[in-house]
């Protein structure tokens, strides 16, 4: 026969147990949501790349304790390496010879493109044997289905007013492209949009040597803003190892870049702005308002860039982030804009990281979804029409 006493002992110990098994999960789960909690944090988020930075490429010890005799072959290995690299930077050089020869035949193709953009020629019927979307969704249906499609009208269908002759051109196709590419977009102001509607076209000139390098060329039309036919933006690139640092070469990099005047038509510039500020007397106390000129936010800041001393160590932090994010831009434009600019105009070139979703847009949904469940008035055969 069990005794008594050991059995209550037995169910006290489980329960006990079973007690710490709850408390541990507890302690897990307030552990996971602390630590989810922080990581939203973008200071902790920070200073723990900070951290994990600082220990990349750190010494474990392991190849200064390795004999001199295997230290060598490195020594004879990373010379190899060196070797490598500039027998890279020739290929890089000789890719960009031929990105020059290549760009002379691209531009026949570019100068008709201004040509369809501008309203100076009209394509012919050849021209546009390309089927739009919608075409190609009917391509599948069958031939009586697509005639039904054409001939019925639609029920309670409007029928459209003929469309106007008059529209030369594809209108405001360069400011288009751009807004619709994200690290230009955030440049234009509202008072930049009238002034890139006159933007006809963009072109790229690469320079081959001496030194190695390209300049876009911005082309608008007579306007009432500023006097120039042309605003120009020079790159000069480097396509060599750096002797201090030569293993972290990557091919052709951005090193200089130059801008042009912009002859501005009285009271038209708008790089610039007058605020009025007020400034009191030391002694007297009296007060007057002066105005000031200012630097204003501007797409064409673009052609005003910092000026990049002869020593690169002399550049400050804020420089040379604007410098990084020039550069960006202007090889963005070379590389993707205006090669592809009818593919950002229509928006099929972005790519799905260049749309952002909004956070908590589908949890709320379905958080939405989950009330209307719980709520005994719910019927989800009724639709609300707004």
């Amino acid at each position: 026969m069990a005794d008594p006493e050991k059995s209550l002992e037995t169910v006290e110990n489980v329960e006990e147990v079973e007690e710490m098994e709850e408390e541990e999960d507890e302690g897990r789960k307030n552990i996971s949501i602390l630590t989810s909690e922080m990581m939203k944090n973008p200071q902790v988020l920070a200073d723990l790349q900070s951290r994990l930075g600082s220990m990349v490429g750190s010494p474990s010890g392991y190849i200064e304790s390795l004999p001199k005799s295997v230290k060598r072959r490195i020594r004879a290995l990373k010379k190899l390496q060196l070797e490598c690299t500039r027998l890279e930077a020739k290929f890089y050089e000789e890719v960009h010879v031929l990105e020059c020869k290549y760009s002379g035949l691209y531009t026949p193709y570019l100068e008709k493109r201004n040509e369809f953009v501008n309203g100076k020629v009209e394509p012919i019927d050849e021209e546009c044997d390309f089927p739009s979307d919608s075409e190609k969704d009917n391509d599948d249906l069958p031939e009586e289905l697509k005639k039904k499609i054409n001939l019925e009208p639609k029920e309670n269908e409007v029928k459209s007013e003929p469309e106007k002759d008059d529209v030369k051109g594809i209108p405001d196709f360069w400011l288009t492209t751009f807004k619709n590419v994200e690290i230009i977009a955030e440049m234009i102001q509202e008072h930049d949009e009238p002034i890139l509607k006159n933007l006809t076209d963009v072109k790229v000139k690469l320079s081959q040597s001496n030194p190695m390098g390209f300049t876009l060329e911005f082309y608008f039309k007579p306007n009432e803003y500023f006097y120039n036919s042309v605003l120009t933006k020079e790159y000069e690139m480097r396509c060599v190892p750096e002797d201090d640092d030569p293993f972290s070469f990557e091919g052709p990099e951005i090193i200089k870049c130059k801008g042009c005047t912009i002859d501005w038509k009285k009271g038209k510039n708008v790089t610039m702005k007058s605020i009025k500020k007020k400034q009191k007397h030391k002694s007297r106390g009296s007060v007057r308002t002066v105005t000031k000129t200012v630097q204003n936010d501007s797409f064409f800041n673009f052609f005003n860039p910092p000026i990049v001393p002869a020593d690169e160590e002399q550049i400050d932090e804020d420089t040379q982030v604007l410098l990084a994010a020039d550069f960006e831009i202007g090889h963005f434009i070379r590389e993707r804009i205006v090669p592809k600019g009818v593919l950002y105009f229509t928006g099929e070139a972005l790519q799905d990281g260049d749309f952002e979703e909004e956070e908590g847009e589908e949890e709320e949904d379905e958080e939405k979804d989950d009330d209307d469940e719980d709520d005994p008035d719910y019927n989800p055969q009724v639709n609300f029409a707004l």
